[in-house]
């Protein structure tokens, strides 16, 4: 391989994917891993029962851990400090399931020869420690992301104070002590939260207490930091910030990671991160979103730019997808890379992609992943992969449904896939990507028919307006959600049941399943983050997405009859009564599909295909 490292895993992954894995599934994540060259990934499970027992060490009481620990679903950004409290507290048994699943993680990665990279403390402290320790020098951030301080607002300990060494060490020493060490450690002090202070001076003091409290209980210690802050807030952080808080810690002391270096690449203009080393990673991904999308283009080329940029100091490639179980084309092409010294011919690569994928050589099912390559999967420009296609989006008369490619070849590619289906049908990989197609046809096609009643809407035409929203919620979303249901991986009870085995009561798997349906629906007490964690499951389709259309065409029906005019900040009063309803609505999902998807995708083919 032509560098150090090949990096995997996002910190938003551990809640957007994995919150409810077990062992099983975790194991065949590790061999995944191992048979793409990955070689150094977070080992992030169980670190709230290791802070549990140094915040009791240090005297808070239980009620005070309880209010800060998020539920199982939040915890990747109560890690970051960007959340307290919201859809907790943590049970007893789940810091034991942690723990538990935690060294059988580390133990199998490291038999397979990978570095685990372990959490370290970042400087946020529940609101305990300030009863304890009424002299502590502590300072509240502000709100993260449309959340108040009810369940945000962390409190962030000067870099100066001596509880900093005290807490980070303690930590890491407890770590150390349960599952040994492989001396890199994680710690983001500042994602999507402003510092107290732009003066370079103090952005030094903090990375450099950050690095103290790792080498207190580490000598060796290496710190690996998400750069997602960087591109993140460019106004705050200029060339003199970035440099101070990299220069806080020696050179070559910490790897950072260029988290979205195939969109917003930050060593460009950080002169390759002021001599820090740094993975040129691709993220991809965003909240798990369904939706066929990479910029193939900029990750075929993106890494080795990077390898020749005056004075690079690029260590490896990576993998940081906020969600996973989703284009998988795309991860295996940049894992490709990770071994490549020169960008590849993407559509004979693809041609033998689609080989390998199916078992077999099949003309049709090549020409349509050729299709796919030149269309939603070659963004190019700045590409922000959220998917805001009108179907998972709360409903109003300005949704965006701009394409990035030419929606026929998404058309053709399906057509084409249906017709290997004969030969290929028997595939479980062909089967999925069959759905997956599918899917992204129809979630076109509800553009389409948006376009139309936001047409007979303005144009006061009734029939119209009934048509089209008729054909949108009495057909195409019943008959999507079927495809959906055809399939395992796109099953929304898969989902929910998964959280409920995690639990050791019927109290704890209610919770859980309410942390389960929150984040992939309203993302907070009052739709906070709205839908942007959408997925697109059998069962959510037809309760959620499609309960809001029936909402949406109703309102517009009635406005064109009693000629009063629609009003959005009343239709979101309403629909808000809908969605906060599907969170409560305790109906269980299959975890089974149903159906065949080979003929539920040809039953949509005839009726749809434009």
């Amino acid at each position: 391989a032509p560098r150090r490292y090949r990096y995997y895993q996002n910190v938003c992954t551990q809640s957007y994917s994995y919150a409810w894995w077990d062992w099983a599934r975790w194991e065949r994540e590790i061999d995944w891993m191992a048979l793409s060259g990955i070689n150094l990934a977070p080992a992030f499970a169980g670190q709230e029962a290791a802070w549990q027992r140094v915040y009791r060490s240090l005297g808070l009481n239980q009620s005070e851990i309880d209010a800060y620990f998020t539920g199982p679903a939040f915890l990747a950004w109560n890690r970051m400090g960007n959340l307290h409290g919201w859809a907790g507290p943590l049970p007893p048994a789940w810091h034991l399931k942690q723990l538990y699943l935690q060294h059988r993680i580390v133990e199998r990665m490291r038999s397979l020869g990978m570095t685990t990279v372990l959490p370290a403390f970042a400087g946020h402290v529940p609101q305990g420690v300030l009863r304890v320790f009424p002299h502590v020098n502590a300072t509240r951030l502000g709100g993260w992301s449309h959340f108040d301080c009810t369940y945000s607002c962390t409190y962030l300990l000067d870099p100066e104070d001596p509880m900093f060494q005290v807490i980070g060490t303690l930590f890491l020493k407890e770590l150390i002590k349960e599952f040994g060490t492989d001396h890199i450690y994680s710690a983001d002090t500042f994602n999507e939260m402003t510092p107290l202070s732009s003066d370079p001076a103090y952005l030094s003091r903090v990375s450099n207490a950050v690095f103290r409290s790792m080498t207190g209980a580490d000598p060796e210690a290496l710190w690996l930091m998400q750069g997602w802050l960087f591109q993140h807030q460019p106004d705050f952080w200029q060339p003199a910030q970035v440099r101070a808080l990299l220069r806080g810690v020696p050179l070559g002391r910490m790897i950072v990671l260029d988290l979205f270096a195939e969109s917003k690449p930050v060593y460009q203009w950080t002169e390759s991160f002021y001599g820090q080393p740094f993975i040129w990673c691709m993220l991809h991904n965003f909240g798990g979103n369904h939706g066929l999308f990479g910029t193939v283009e900029a990750i075929n080329h993106g890494p080795f730019a990077a390898r020749c940029f005056p004075n690079s100091t690029m260590v490896g490639t990576g993998l940081v997808p906020e969600g996973i179980e989703q284009n998988d084309m795309v991860y295996e092409l940049m894992n490709e890379l990770g071994w490549r010294q020169e960008p590849l011919d993407l559509p004979s690569w693809v041609t033998r992609y689609a080989e390998r994928r199916y078992g077999a050589p099949n003309a049709a099912a090549a020409s349509a992943w050729r299709l796919l390559l030149r269309s939603v999967y070659n963004c190019t420009g700045v590409c922000v992969n959220h998917n805001r296609s009108p179907l998972v989006r709360r409903p109003s008369l300005h949704m965006d449904t701009e394409l990035w490619y030419n929606a026929s070849d998404v058309y053709e590619a399906w057509r084409l896939l249906l017709s290997a289906g004969a030969e290929l049908g028997s595939s479980p990989t062909f089967r999925y990507d069959l759905v997956d197609v599918t899917r992204q046809a129809a979630q076109q096609l509800v553009s389409d028919y948006y376009l139309s009643i936001r047409r007979a809407f303005q144009g006061h035409a009734l029939p119209e307006l009934l048509t089209a929203g008729g054909v949108l919620v009495y057909d195409l979303l019943p008959e999507l959600d079927r495809l959906l249901s055809s399939h395992s991986l796109f099953l929304l009870g898969r989902w929910l049941e998964g959280a409920r085995a995690m639990a050791t009561s019927d109290r704890e798997a209610e919770q859980y399943e309410l942390n389960a349906r929150n984040q992939v629906t309203l993302w907070g007490p009052s739709g906070n983050i709205l839908d942007y964690a959408n997925k697109q499951l059998g069962g959510l389709v037809l309760d959620y997405y499609g309960v809001r259309w029936s909402l949406f065409v109703s309102a517009l029906v009635e406005s064109l009859n009693s000629g009063s005019p629609f009003h959005q900040d009343q239709f979101n009063q309403a629909v808000f009564q809908v969605e906060r309803g599907f969170v409560y609505n305790k109906k269980r999902y299959p975890a089974v599909p149903a159906g065949d998807t080979l003929e539920i995708s040809r039953k949509l083919f005839l009726k749809y295909y434009p």
